[in-house]
């Protein structure tokens, strides 16, 4: 009669015993999910990260992506390590600022380059959480300065920024200038023609404006930062639309907010804003 009990339970324990195969494959399968070996790369084995050429400071130093040097250039390479990466697995492409956001297939895995998440841009093209919180900025002459301090006075005054960035938005939305800006290829022609006397006065991203300023040109001066308003205006990791790496590269940049490493190279990197006024 023992006999019966322990029959009445060997389907059950080998019930159990199939069962737990498929539920570990299942735990392992969801753990794995973004596994380097399996991550939807474009070339296997490597991270294919794309830039601008020129590279500007602070954002990169001496022109040099691949040297690991300059906010965005440690930012990728702490991206491509969270993902399972080694510096050497890291491949440069350039890509020109505008062509980024385009439609169409890429051939990066992403592209870092102070681009801003925007609805317009995030209808062809699919943007990571945001690693960085910009703020746009107004540079002038420092003798200049006095006349470009206020929103209503910038009004009047002719106006420059680089082709397709929200620093060119911000003038025609913010200060809504009376004559049409300037729209330049890339910011070293804004910077001469800003010099020359061709603007009063050039909008860039605040860290930009501070290296511009400080380094590039001594004579120059920031005369404040625009309203953020509501939501702030964040960069983040470009992709192609429907890029199955997003949740994955998600993952990475949420781990490196978590663990304070873009804290650090925030404050490595990027100059302190607290003394620069906000227009009014």
């Amino acid at each position: 009669m023992r006999l019966k009990p322990l029959l009445l339970l060997a389907p059950l324990a080998l019930s159990v015993l199939a069962c737990a195969p498929q539920d570990e494959a299942e735990t392992v399968t969801e753990a794995d999910s973004c596994a380097t070996a399996d991550l939807p790369v474009l070339l296997p084995g490597s991270l294919t990260v794309a830039t601008d050429s020129p590279a500007y400071e602070p954002w990169f130093v001496d022109n040099k992506p691949a040297n690991g040097q300059g906010f965005e250039s440690a930012v990728a390479y702490a991206v491509a390590d969270q993902l399972g990466f080694d510096k050497n697995d890291v491949t440069w492409v350039k890509v020109p600022f505008n062509n980024s956001y385009a439609p169409g297939e890429k051939r990066f895995d992403f592209d870092i380059n102070q681009i801003s998440i925007t609805p317009a841009r995030q209808k062809v093209v699919d943007f990571s959480d945001g690693y960085y919180s910009a703020a746009q900025a107004v540079i002038t002459l420092k003798k200049d300065a006095a006349a470009a301090s206020t929103l209503s006075a910038l009004k009047d005054l002719k106006l420059g920024a680089q082709t397709g960035t929200t620093s060119l938005t911000a003038i025609r939305d913010d200060i809504q200038p009376t004559s049409e800006p300037l729209v330049f290829p890339n910011t070293n022609v804004a910077k001469q023609a800003l010099l020359n006397g061709q603007v009063d006065a050039i909008v860039a991203d605040l860290p930009t404006a501070f290296y511009i300023t400080a380094v590039e040109i001594p004579e120059g001066t920031i005369t404040g930062q625009f309203p953020t308003g509501g939501a702030p205006e964040e960069f983040g990791l470009l992709m192609q639309k429907g890029s199955e790496l997003l949740p994955c590269i998600n993952e990475a940049v949420q781990a490196l907010k978590d663990d304070g490493t873009l804290a650090e190279l925030e404050q490595k990197w990027l100059s302190d804003v607290v003394d620069v006024p906000v227009l009014q």
